[in-house]
């Protein structure tokens, strides 16, 4: 069977910019403000000055860190189901990250998020089956902000069963959320065979690693909790303004952090990812729904398969700062281009204004967007054989399909159904119904989801772990309680 596929590079190019990016890595180098890394690197025969902190990092380490790497991994949901196959060219949807802001549903304004918010939205993203995973979408501002990373985990894992995307902001509060997800998996070795979280690790643009970014991804290789490689380069500003430019850019950061990886623990599971932009001259912005940020990732997508790993993307967002036009054409176009590129994780759905403000109303719109792309990917399937010629040769001229067993038999199967959101009634049916806009058919729609969500299955007793794991994190920056949980008021 075919399935629809974009290659936005040719092999040529492909192997140009894989040789390029090994080239950087020993000349210039790659600086890294993480003692442990620079050891590591040393001993496996790179040149490394520890007083300026550069490693120059020979071709064969990097191809030896590429041979262990692993083609595939999948996370599992906290019943222990396989949820997520990074592999090939499936591909999987995840809500944007890291929010700083959300459109409030009654006024339609941006503030900021709290404790009930983050709940909200994890319940949402349950209800809904198009999105496969979960993330830490928001950043909560009741909380002290020295535990915003681990707090927004913890939440989650109240109230979440399918896996998420996480990341941790320091050294020591990985620690934290790594024992968080152990409480709820199992134990650590539960957690490593059967990986319900991701982490993100961001390399710095250019060429660099900080030093609780590269210890994060010291410690995921170390525990075998898979790490996801968040790549940035913005070509003009932090990297060249070529788009093939910023993609050997990205290669060589992306490559730095695997030899890293690979030498804590060869096998341990990575992801090749990232979250690259243009930098928009006039506006001084970053623009996530340009078409040459699309570009961009899609071709970084194609390198990373070429070099046999996993892929991420973040995509399927808008710059828009409302639900509007713009926000329906730069989400709908890159999640295309994503799903087209075959990047396994796509992240984004939810999020406005360059990765930083999440929309309960966008989600459960994007989710048909998701349902349509997911549907296009699939491909056109020979249901008979022959295709119509014995069909259409009973039925004559009639042309009453709608009538047969064969329309019943496949309608569901051939098309994507979507919700109330989408509007497909004749002008006078969506008159009779309210006129509404598709916003506010969003706004009943998630509110509809929210009745029917349903708790996971997690013990009393590891709820009470959790609790006093995070609460233990938060007296450590002044706070002596935490924001109480809907169910314990």
């Amino acid at each position: 069977m075919f399935f629809p596929k974009l290659l936005i590079l040719d092999n040529e190019l492909v192997e140009r910019i894989i040789s390029e990016g090994i080239a950087l890595l020993e000349n210039p180098g790659i600086r890294i403000h993480n003692q442990e890394a620079l050891e590591l690197l040393a001993s496996a025969n790179a040149k490394v000055d520890f007083n300026t902190q550069i490693a120059r990092i020979p071709e064969k380490i990097v191809r030896q860190a590429l041979e262990t790497a692993p083609h595939e991994f999948t996370l599992f949901d906290l019943e222990g189901n396989p949820v997520v196959h990074y592999f090939g060219d499936k591909i999987h949807f995840d809500p944007g990250s890291g929010g700083l802001t959300i459109i409030d549903s009654q006024t339609e304004r941006p503030r900021s998020p709290v404790t009930n918010d983050l709940i909200k939205f994890i319940k949402l993203v349950e209800t809904l089956p198009q999105i496969d995973a979960q993330s830490t979408a928001f950043i909560c501002s009741d909380v002290a902000p020295e535990i915003g990373d681990l707090y927004r985990l913890y939440l989650a894992l109240n109230y979440m069963n399918k896996p998420i995307i996480t990341g941790a902001f320091r050294k020591d509060t990985w620690w934290t959320m790594k024992e968080m997800l152990s409480i709820v998996a199992g134990g650590d070795q539960a957690l490593s065979s059967k990986p319900i979280a991701v982490f993100d690790v961001c390399p710095s643009p250019p060429l660099l690693w900080s030093d609780t970014t590269c210890q994060n991804l010291i410690d995921c290789a170390r525990h075998s909790i898979p790490a996801q490689l968040i790549s940035m380069p913005l070509a003009g500003a932090t990297a060249p303004v070529t788009l093939a430019g910023a993609v050997v850019q990205h290669t060589a950061e992306c490559l730095s952090g695997v030899v890293i990886h690979q030498l804590v623990k060869p096998g341990a599971p990575i992801v090749w990812g990232g979250s690259p932009a243009i930098f928009d001259m006039r506006e001084g912005s970053t623009p996530m729904g340009a078409v040459e940020t699309w570009m961009i990732s899609s071709a970084y997508v194609q390198v990373g398969k070429a070099l046999g790993l996993p892929t991420h993307v973040y995509m399927g967002m808008s710059d828009a700062k409302i639900i509007d036009a713009q926000c329906g054409l730069e989400s709908m176009g890159s999640n295309f281009v994503a799903a087209l590129s075959g990047a396994n994780m796509i992240s984004g759905c939810g999020m406005l204004d360059f990765e930083s403000c999440l929309s309960f109303e966008k989600l459960v719109i994007d989710a048909e967007m998701i349902g349509m792309v997911k549907r296009f990917v699939k491909g056109i399937e020979v249901r008979d054989d022959p295709i119509a010629i014995t069909l259409m040769q009973k039925s004559g001229h009639k042309g009453d399909f709608l009538t047969l067993p064969h329309t019943r038999r496949w309608y569901r199967e051939e098309q994507y159904l979507p919700s109330e959101v989408i509007d497909r009634a004749s002008f006078d049916g969506w008159r009779n119904r309210g006129e509404k806009t598709t916003f506010e058919r969003a706004r009943g729609r998630v509110e509809k989801l929210l009745t029917t969500y349903l708790p996971n299955t997690i013990s009393e007793e590891q709820r009470k772990g959790l609790r006093e794991v995070t609460l233990s994190a938060a007296k450590k920056f002044g706070m002596e309680t935490l924001p109480p949980l809907p169910q314990e008021k």
